[in-house]
Formats: structure tokens, sequence, C-alpha cells
């Protein structure tokens, strides 16, 4: 999975699974989902069951943020033992093409 970047905490079940579910979210203008792109730096799920989902988006200006932001709350609320879901937008680090897996690359036509 892209979440290489979070907290260094393993994740838990919960996080995993929302994880999991993130990967059905597919960035429209690219047809990838987001875990593979990159754009899921850490997942938070706590006892309250609020997640809050650190990421980031591909530009700044990304066109499809509100339509991504709503899929992303759907697919975590949709999964067990989430109640609440707070996405926290970072514009650090910066994306790249670098943070995407192989899957993703192979997928976009990006040979290394």
């Amino acid at each position: 999975m892209a979440a290489d970047q979070n907290t260094g905490a393993p994740f838990s079940p919960t996080e995993n699974r929302v994880m999991d579910a993130l990967q059905s979210v597919i960035d429209p203008e690219l047809g990838v989902d987001i875990v593979n792109l990159g754009l899921i730096y850490d997942v938070q799920v706590d006892d309250q069951q609020l997640c809050v989902i650190t990421m980031t988006l591909t530009t700044m200006g990304c066109p499809v943020s509100n339509v991504l932001s709503q899929q992303i709350i759907e697919q975590a609320l949709a999964t067990d033992g989430v109640a609440k879901c707070k996405i926290n937008l970072v514009w650090e680090p910066v994306w790249s093409p670098n943070m995407m897996t192989r899957y993703a690359k192979i997928a976009l036509g990006i040979h290394e």
C-alpha cells in the first residue's frame, strides 16, 4: 500500500480496512485509485470511531477534489469501526509520481 508516509505506527485492523476501502476511490482523471497513486499519507481511527485521513492531491487546483472527498468519506463511513470521518488535506510532502506504487505506474504507462 501507499501509506508508507504514515506517522510510523502500524495500522490497526480498522485502519487497514479503511485503506482497503479507499482502493475503490478512483481518480476520474487518471483512472487509478487514490491509494496506489500515493495520495493517502495516513489513516487514524480513534476510540470514538473518528477516522482522520491525511492526504494530498496531485495538484492544488485539482478539479475533482470535491468528488474525491465525498467518495473518500463515504468509503470510510462504510467501514466497520468508523462512525465519523474527517479529511486532513495537506500539501507537504508535495505529491510526485515517485509516490505511486508500481501498479499505478504500469497502469499509467510510466516506465522507470
